[in-house]
């Protein structure tokens, strides 16, 4: 392959899939993408199955994606025995994501136990949100008690969006104001200042927000106390009604919670799906917009973002109060403008590119802990004593 540099191995364990890339300068040497749930025992065959068809890689670390690390891992963490143990009691926060992960984490360190693991939680991107965007309107003593905050997610996917959509424009990230959109099978919004993330529709877990393929996103929560009073629905039943059975597949009847097959399907509960989904994703980018000072760009990233223009479209043409047009290229290959030139606001669109920002923080964690700040950031013993978010889901 023409180099001897070292290769990070990428391991993203979905609720229902597993990727594994192994990357090195910034390039995928190999993949692996199975839509199963992730099973430890065998993952950890595919894992050593994987590696054994790269020889020669010289393997330098080991990055797991995290979805949530709570306030036990609010940075790129080079992982032992007391930081697993820590990320644990934050499990309930994401429990579709986060106990696959860990037991993933576990199958590798068990087959490369002399390499090191770091973790790279989605929260990282926005651990520095502004008071005003993290804070809910509770009871101080519940957000004390319990930790309650916004702490935002797809972070990985913003990070790279990012650094993308400022070669794109030929600018220095830190000077952008920009509004970006990871629309996929769970969907967000975020809007970023000078590098910074400043708010973000997904909150304390990944269920809040837009409407995704399954999950219902934000609903009225005097809804939800209306469904469990009364007899109407048990807890189990709520928790698997809006984590499975809602978003666009809800909306579609059961049809589908895939935007390809919606658009291609004429029947009118998928439209009306569509309809919903264009409708909140550019409400919510409207209301990102509102912690910027001006609008550079809207990005579109994730799987719906980068390959369904009529979604871009239906979004796009609900923002012209922001000065966003329908985009004028439909065509696209490569991350790029969709936008006319010249347009007033550039609409980008860049390919999720997880596994290359994923292999980029785990270097820079490996660097920070050579130099003694690696350790765990942020864990409070004890600071979820009443265990809230058990019945809460990326």
């Amino acid at each position: 392959m023409g180099t001897t540099d070292p290769a990070v191995l990428t391991v993203n364990a979905g609720s229902s899939s597993l990727q594994l890339h192994l990357v090195r300068d910034g390039r995928v040497l190999r993949t692996e993408h199975s839509e199963q749930s992730p099973d430890p025992a065998t993952s950890e065959r595919s894992i050593a199955d994987f590696l054994d068809a790269a020889p020669g890689a010289g393997l330098a670390a080991v990055g797991h994606r995290l979805v949530h690390g709570g306030e036990a891992v609010r940075e790129p963490t080079v992982v032992d025995d007391g930081v697993l143990e820590a990320v644990r009691e934050y499990a309930d926060l994401a429990p579709l994501h986060v106990p696959p992960a860990l037991a993933l984490v576990e199958a590798a360190r068990r087959r490369l136990p002399d390499v090191p693991h770091v973790l790279c939680p989605d929260t990282a991107f926005h651990a520095g949100l502004p008071d005003g965007a993290a804070t809910y309107a509770l009871p101080a003593e519940w957000r004390s008690r319990y930790g309650l905050r916004r702490y935002g997610f797809h972070g990985l996917s913003y990070a790279w969006a990012l650094g993308r959509a400022a070669e794109l424009l030929d600018r220095p990230g830190g000077t952008l104001q920009v509004v970006l959109a990871h629309l996929g099978g769970g969907s967000s919004v975020c809007a970023v200042r000078e590098g910074r993330s400043v708010d973000t529709s997904m909150g304390f877990t990944p269920l809040e927000g837009v409407p995704m393929s399954k999950r219902s996103g934000s609903v009225d929560p005097g809804m939800l106390l209306w469904l469990l009073s009364g007899s109407r629905l048990t807890l189990d039943e709520l928790r698997d009604g809006l984590e499975h059975r809602s978003g666009l597949l809800g909306l579609s009847d059961g049809k589908s919670g895939d935007t390809r097959e919606l658009v291609a399907s004429g029947d009118p509960a998928a439209a009306l799906a569509l309809e919903v989904f264009g409708h909140r994703v550019s409400r919510e980018i409207a209301a990102a917009a509102t912690s910027l000072d001006r609008l550079d760009a809207l990005v579109f990233t994730g799987e719906i973002g980068w390959d369904q223009p009529e979604v871009r479209e239906a979004v796009c043409r609900r923002l012209s109060l922001l000065g966003v047009e329908p985009p004028a290229r439909t065509d696209l290959d490569a991350d790029g403008p969709v936008s006319a030139p010249g347009a007033s606001v550039p609409v980008l669109v860049v390919r999720p590119r997880e596994e290359l920002q994923l292999a980029r923080e785990t270097l820079g964690a490996l660097g920070r802990h050579a130099r003694g700040s690696g350790a765990v950031s942020g864990h409070r013993s004890g600071s979820r004593s009443g265990k809230a978010g058990s019945d809460r889901d990326s």
